[in-house]
């Protein structure tokens, strides 16, 4: 199989299908599309998340936190805490241990997440640091935002631009298929991407304005993501590349690596649809976060990008394009 999330059309033949729907509690549970599940506490929703952390070395840490605290955020609440297992392999030292988590916990504390578990393991069964990190919130039930919740004639937004976690796992961890061809500036620029992968902010104001739906940006990229919305929603989606914002050094790099940055892996953004794209991003420039309309979500079922050579078909996300380098 391809290194990377397995298809969803696998994912659901060899996992979704064999689970059981026993307990009434569970309001939010896992489909096609969904990052979060969502338990009943009364007024409020408990909700919950998992992602391990596959693709990066130098800035694990800091990515294996946001990248949970993301997938809550867009369920529209605010992250409570987290547990957090590391699984090294035996050469690793306790330098390295440490280096590690000083990222997970200068990145919690930033967000006001506190680190609650998990477990610490040296094991020959990987060959680098995997991370997997479980975090918890809740939220008023009403309030919480499903990614199959999109509606008809809604107005697609993306917050910030395509590529980001991508651009600074190639920068900060494949450095030298940069340096002969990018300025030392621009290298390090893009390192510093890593510091714009949360989305915690944009999906807290976005869950407070009222959205239909909300999808954080992650492996398959923007278009993986435009898909499993439409797929989860059983809605279609138009987008137009030239719409979508990709800054100068994802641009960059993508074009110097021959791989698409709206296929690369994209934490730190967020996909966004509901009835009024435009307030909404009005909302999102008082508080200092990019944002634009990329599209809409249509009846027909089509998934479709119009580029410059005309429209095409969206297709199931594959492995994301940073494996291609990796």
């Amino acid at each position: 199989m391809d290194i990377g999330k397995i298809p969803n059309s696998k994912l659901k033949n060899l996992i979704l299908d064999k689970l059981s729907n026993n307990r009434k509690e569970i309001l939010l549970r896992p489909r096609i599309g969904e990052d979060c599940c969502a338990v009943d506490f009364g007024s409020d929703a408990c909700v919950l998340t998992t992602d391990p952390i596959t693709g990066a070395v130098n800035q694990i840490g800091r990515i294996a936190v946001n990248i949970a605290c993301n997938d809550i955020a867009s369920s529209g609440a605010e992250p409570i805490g987290l547990l957090i297992t590391i699984l090294a392999p035996p050469e690793t030292t306790e330098k390295d241990i440490e280096t590690v988590m000083n990222g997970v916990c200068s990145t919690a504390n930033s967000l006001n997440v506190d680190i609650i578990g998990g477990h610490t393991e040296i094991t020959a069964a990987v060959n680098k640091v995997v991370i997997i990190s479980t975090a918890v919130a809740k939220v008023v039930k009403d309030k919480l935002v499903r990614t199959h919740g999109a509606k008809v004639n809604d107005d697609i937004v993306m917050t910030k631009s395509a590529g980001i976690e991508g651009t600074a796992i190639i920068a900060s961890d494949y450095e030298q298929l940069l340096v002969d061809a990018l300025p030392r500036e621009q290298i390090e620029k893009a390192k510093g991407y890593v510091n714009r992968i949360s989305v915690v902010k944009e999906g807290v104001i976005a869950g407070k304005f009222g959205v239909n739906s909300m999808h954080d940006i992650t492996e398959g990229g923007v278009l993986g993501a435009l898909w499993e919305i439409a797929e989860a929603s059983d809605v279609g989606v138009t987008a137009y590349e030239d719409k979508i914002p990709v800054d100068e050094e994802t641009d960059k790099i993508c074009n110097l690596l021959g791989i698409n940055p709206l296929k690369l892996i994209s934490s730190g953004s967020l996909l966004i649809t509901c009835d009024d794209g435009n307030t909404l991003i009005r909302e999102m420039n008082k508080n200092g976060i990019r944002a634009a309309i990329i599209g809409k979500i249509t009846s027909d079922k089509k998934k479709l990008i119009h580029c410059k050579n005309g429209a095409e078909e969206i297709t199931e996300p594959g492995s994301d394009e940073l494996f291609k380098i990796i």
